[in-house]
């Protein structure tokens, strides 16, 4: 009878003791998850894009370049993926669900990133999964031959095609004078657009820059309450349409309100640190990248894009607007050539090709000019399979877009700013 008593009182006194509320579990390894992301980034250069989270938990920054800890590095993301696994992920309602795959698929990438930092080998494929949460397309020989075979009907004449277009396109050049002020009227009605249907913070700013020597066209450098750093590379000639597509992309509706409505709705409103890191080579990345692509399609829908370029952009250029129809042809053609560079990455890193052959390569079906092509190889050296997050990630938002959206722009950009303001994966796109 005691026996039973002391039993029955034990009972009440765990069933008495209060439930760590899952929310705050979540807190807990989404903390453990920031550490470890500043900590890897230590001993990789690239791999935090952006913190603002608090300075205590930062690591001690290294005094001396040392290899990195994989055995350590790993133990942690496996600790923290314990402590993930002990939370019912069916007691979760459905933001915390989405607040938990997130969590679950940026350690996997996080994971992956050490092992290759560590010596592993992925093929192409491999990575992009463990990454990027994506399996990514392959298009024949055949597909690219025919969009080139399109255009060659399009710029018919003597010596290659790549020579050709290079010569068609150097009319569309912005001159190097012009440049800003083409850049801050795109980002200026790209941002008028964006705010007509998306409330941003009071304080939201950016600050525009041109730079040289890197292997990117644009980048967007996210600084925490609400600031951007845009820069854009003037290496190689910039085209006039890339005006728009920059200030769109790394801009607004792009990675500057992405950033902004994470920052603002994530992490200061949910508490929800785990946003104020971006590791980038993680699945975020692809819905980064994805709508800020889509994102030139939302501020400037159809044909609207080139009426501005042709009415207010070619003008401030002082490019000659008459065969502008003829140039939109052929951007439309060479735009559905893009995954010719996801297919020279993954010949590349897989070994198939070495850097001459992808170099040529790139120049015969990606219509670059070796000076470009030889940009491009550096950027996939630099950044590896990253290159598929621009094309494969557009065309999974776009799907998801027109598969849950009508033709009412208020609707369409509803669920735009629901994409880019919640804890979302790429797996989720295709659900």
């Amino acid at each position: 009878m005691k026996k039973i008593y002391v039993i029955a009182m034990l009972i009440g006194l765990i069933s008495c003791q209060p439930k760590l509320d899952v929310n705050e579990s979540l807190n807990q390894v989404a903390e453990d998850y920031v550490k470890l992301v500043l900590e890897a980034g230590l001993y990789d250069p690239y791999f935090v894009d952006a913190y603002y989270g608090p300075e205590e938990l930062k690591p001690t920054p290294l005094k001396e370049e040392v290899e990195i800890p994989v055995a350590e590095l790993l133990s942690k993301v496996d600790d923290i993926n314990i402590q993930l696994g002990h939370i019912s992920y069916d007691d979760l309602d459905e933001n915390l669900k989405l607040r938990y795959t997130y969590l679950q698929k940026q350690l996997n990438a996080v994971k992956g990133r050490i092992e290759l930092l560590g010596g592993k080998k992925f093929t192409f494929d491999e990575e992009t999964v463990v990454l990027y949460d994506v399996e990514t397309p392959d298009y024949s020989l055949e597909h690219f031959e025919s969009l080139i075979q399109e255009l060659e009907e399009l710029l018919p004449g003597e010596g290659e095609l790549t020579d050709r277009l290079s010569e068609f396109k150097k009319e569309f050049i912005i001159p190097k004078d012009k440049i800003e002020d083409v850049f801050k009227a795109a980002i200026s009605e790209a941002r008028s657009r964006t705010l007509k249907y998306i409330d941003l913070p009071e304080n939201e700013n950016f600050k525009l820059e041109f730079v040289t020597d890197k292997p990117w066209g644009g980048y967007n450098w996210y600084k925490g309450n609400n600031f951007s750093l845009i820069q854009v590379n003037i290496d190689l000639p910039v085209y006039i349409e890339r005006a728009i597509d920059l200030a769109s992309h790394e801009g607004y509706p792009g990675h500057h309100v992405y950033n902004c409505l994470l920052e603002t709705k994530m992490v200061r409103a949910n508490n929800w640190i785990e946003f104020s890191v971006y590791p980038l080579y993680s699945p975020q990345s692809l819905i980064a990248e994805g709508t800020a692509n889509y994102g030139i399609e939302m501020a400037f829908p159809e044909d609207e894009k080139v009426k501005f370029e042709k009415e207010v952009l070619f003008p401030l250029a002082g490019i000659d607007a008459t065969k502008a129809d003829k140039y939109y042809k052929v951007l439309k053609l060479v735009g559905k050539i893009s995954y010719v560079r996801n297919a020279a990455a993954e010949a590349y890193l897989n070994g198939e090709k070495s850097k001459e052959e992808t170099i040529d390569w790139l120049v015969k079906y990606a219509l670059r000019s070796r000076e470009s092509a030889e940009k491009s190889l550096s950027f996939i050296e630099a950044y590896r399979s990253y290159i598929i997050n621009y094309n494969v990630g557009l065309d999974m938002v776009r799907h998801y877009m027109e598969t849950n959206t009508g033709e009412s722009a208020d609707e369409k950009w509803e669920l735009f700013e629901y994409l880019i303001s919640t804890p979302q994966v790429p797996s989720n796109l295709t659900k």
